[in-house]
């Protein structure tokens, strides 16, 4: 079987229906796990965000639901979870920007996470995010970005090689928010998100965090969020538009902290030999055969 058709398998049981699995050990093993969720009229994804995170059995979790004031029916299905949310709401907000702000505010978790309501995690996540926290106790956590369809089918994977600033600045993101965690502590040094972004405010927060040099990250495999493509996703509509401005925004933002345009150039083909060279030398064969098949 190849390993997508796979994949899908465990990603469709695993969103199927509620069942939570525990994690050995007390409860204050692991750090707290704050896990945001905006929403706005996603009701055909949004129970199965939520299965992605309460299935994940992560035990020293506080989950907050943002919605901005849905009428499609998610309501109804965050009501269905209520007991197991730590706090929820549905009121009109200013957007998804601003629904994570809200929920930053309330977060008491000393890493934080957040998963749109038509984006899941994959199994395991959690679990191998809490051991890789207490092993490599650094700011900010990541793994590796899914591509799945309406129905749950997984048609790619993006994996992630480890972070480098000059890489994120000149050839664009280098972390996913599907598979990302960071520490609380990032926002009170730094702020919130940017509500003036509509669609890269994910890249400005991440490019503006680790722009300082005591900002340590780390590559963790296993980590596996999905990024769902369709036709209202915002990767769909308004990714090549206003999503390009935005990124050209941040990146003219930091550019001329690392270095010359001549030696931007040469850095920009480091980064893409890096890249591969990453995945060589782990003998990662089977990703190599992947994406070469792409």
């Amino acid at each position: 079987m190849h390993f997508l058709e796979q994949t899908t398998q465990d990603l469709r049981n695993f969103v199927s229906a509620l069942k939570p699995a525990n994690i050995a050990g007390n409860i204050q093993k692991y750090p707290k796990l704050t896990v945001i969720t905006p929403s706005y009229n996603q009701a055909a994804f949004l129970e199965r965000t939520i299965l992605s995170v309460l299935n994940q059995g992560y035990p020293n979790l506080e989950y907050i639901i943002v919605d901005g004031g849905s009428n499609d029916g998610s309501v109804e299905v965050i009501k269905k979870y209520e007991k197991y949310i730590s706090w929820w709401v549905s009121e009109k907000d200013r957007g998804q920007v601003h629904a994570i702000n809200k929920a930053l505010e309330r977060a008491t978790g000393e890493y934080i996470s957040f998963q749109n309501s038509d984006d899941v995690y994959f199994p395991g996540t959690f679990a191998r995010f809490g051991e890789a926290a207490l092993k490599y106790p650094v700011d900010i956590l990541y793994g590796d970005l899914y591509m799945i369809t309406t129905d749950d089918e997984v048609t790619e994977i993006l994996k992630t090689t480890s972070y480098d600033f000059d890489c994120q600045i000149l050839e664009g993101m280098q972390i996913h928010n599907q598979s990302l965690f960071f520490k609380r502590s990032l926002v009170e040094k730094y702020g919130m998100f940017d509500e003036s972004f509509r669609f890269a405010f994910d890249y400005d927060f991440i490019t503006r965090y680790t722009s300082h040099k005591s900002t340590t990250t780390k590559k963790i495999d296993g980590l596996g969020g999905a990024l769902r493509v369709h036709a209202e996703a915002k990767s769909s509509t308004i990714a090549t538009t206003i999503g390009r401005e935005e990124h050209a925004r941040v990146q003219k933002l930091y550019i001329s902290t690392i270095g010359s345009p001549g030696l931007n150039k040469m850095k920009y083909l480091w980064c893409r030999v890096r890249k591969i060279a990453y995945f060589v030398l782990r003998l990662d064969i089977q990703y190599i055969r992947f994406r070469l098949s792409r």
